[in-house]
This record gives structure tokens, sequence and C-alpha cells, in this order.
């Protein structure tokens, strides 16, 4: 295990963690300690499937991942900002109750799983059940915004916040490609840049032009990935937008129903 500090000063010095061979119980370990001992900046090198990196962290701390961290990446975590340089694997933001995640590469399933807060930027696209269970409560709501495309089952039995699914490596008139938009869905709202058919979403999801407010939503977070990404967020808006949001409150109310 290798931990070295950059800079001579203590404050706002960035500790470097060399994850090389490193089981993700040893990774985690030493993680928390650093931020326990007052540390807000770590680099992790060489990161290479361990999982759980940023679970449960409850400081604003910034954590930059070379490499490709495993399943449930900043899952639980409260108030941290985690950049990966590189792709990111299941789960990631599973849960998670605050801060920020940015994947400079593609995720994989279940991104925002049950997320209660904070931002999830992914550069390229996601799998499968992207945004499955999401919740809000008064001001906390999470919010994933994906550069790619998504696969199906995006925003299933959403119960709150915002997805929104930018499809930049569609070609002109390709629409996407994800079936069971929604399904379940019962809060929240969904935008897709492009287009999509009605059979691919779920029997309780409708579809509706922007808003005004939904506009500037759009530009906030838009802009917030052209930040981050390096790419031109005017370019990105002066496109179709489609908003999909739940028909009913209790999709499912009834079901066992006598």
């Amino acid at each position: 295990m290798t931990t070295t500090v950059i800079n001579k000063e203590r404050s706002g010095a960035v500790v470097k963690i060399d994850a090389t061979e490193m089981e993700t119980k040893t990774l985690n370990t030493r993680l928390r300690e650093l931020v326990a001992g007052g540390d807000d900046k770590i680099r992790i090198i060489n990161v290479c499937g361990q999982r759980y990196i940023g679970t449960d962290l409850n400081k604003p701390v910034d954590i930059e991942i070379i490499g490709t961290p495993g399943n449930d990446l900043g899952s639980f975590m409260d108030g941290p900002q985690i950049t990966v340089k590189g792709n990111a694997q299941d789960g990631c933001g599973n849960t998670m109750n605050s801060g920020n995640i940015i994947v400079h590469g593609h995720a994989g399933d279940v991104l925002g799983l049950a997320a209660r807060g904070g931002t999830i930027f992914i550069r390229d696209g996601v799998g499968y059940r992207c945004g499955i269970h999401m919740k809000e409560y008064g001001e906390q709501k999470p919010t994933l915004v994906i550069g790619g495309p998504a696969q199906d089952f995006l925003g299933e039995y959403m119960a709150g916040g915002t997805l929104i699914v930018l499809g930049l490596d569609l070609k002109k008139g390709e629409g996407h490609k994800a079936k069971y938009i929604g399904t379940g869905m019962h809060a929240g709202i969904i935008y897709l840049r492009g287009t999509v058919d009605k059979y691919q979403l779920g029997k309780e999801v409708g579809a509706a032009e922007l808003t005004e407010e939904d506009k500037l939503t759009l530009e906030r977070y838009v802009h917030e990935y052209s930040d981050h990404f390096g790419t031109d967020a005017g370019k990105i808006l002066d496109a179709q937008f489609i908003k999909l949001f739940p028909l009913y409150l209790r999709p499912y109310g009834t079901l066992y129903a006598p």
C-alpha cells in the first residue's frame, strides 16, 4: 500500500493512494482513515474493480479516481464529490443522499438506485434500470444526467427526482432504443433529448412539451454537464427534448385490493 502527500503544506494538500493490487476492504479502510484525519483532497490511482469506494462518507471531500471502480461507488454517501477518470460499474450512487459523482466514461446498470439526493453526471452511456426507485423528500431531489444512451427500464418505479438522457451518441434522426421507460413511475421527471415512440414507454407514463421551468432546469444541468466534460451546451440544448411524467400517483395501488 502506498500513500503519499502531494504538496508540502497539509492544508489543501492532495493525498495520493496507489490502489495497485489493493483489496477492497484495505482501500476503503485507508480512505476512511484519511477523511477522518481531516484530508479533503484524495487521489486514488490504479483502481481496478475495488468496490464500495466512498460508501457512507459524510464530509465534503474531493476524491479523484483514476481507473475503473467496482460496484456501488459512492453508495449512501452524504456530501463528497467523486470524479472518475474512467468508467464506473453497476450501482453507482446507490442510495446516495447528497454530493456529486462525475464519471468521465460510461456506467453500468442500476445507476442511482434509490438515490435520495445529490447529482450524478455520466459522460457517455449507461446500462439497464438506471434511476430505478429514485425518490425525493422536501428539498432533497436527486438528479442524473447521462450523456449517451440508456438501456431498457430507464426510470423504473421512479418516485422522485430528475433524470436527463442526452443521447449524444445517437445519429441524426435516430431515436432512443430503450424500452419500458418509466415502468411503474409515480413521481419525478424524465427528460429525453431526441425522439422516442409511445410503445417504448411504460403504461404509467405520459409525454409533454417543455414548459419554461423545464427549459431552465435543462439549461442548468446541461451547462453543468458541459463544464465537466468540455462539450458545447448551446449545441446540446439546440435540439428537441421530450418531457416524460407519471400519469398516476399510485399505479399499483389496487393491485392487491379485494
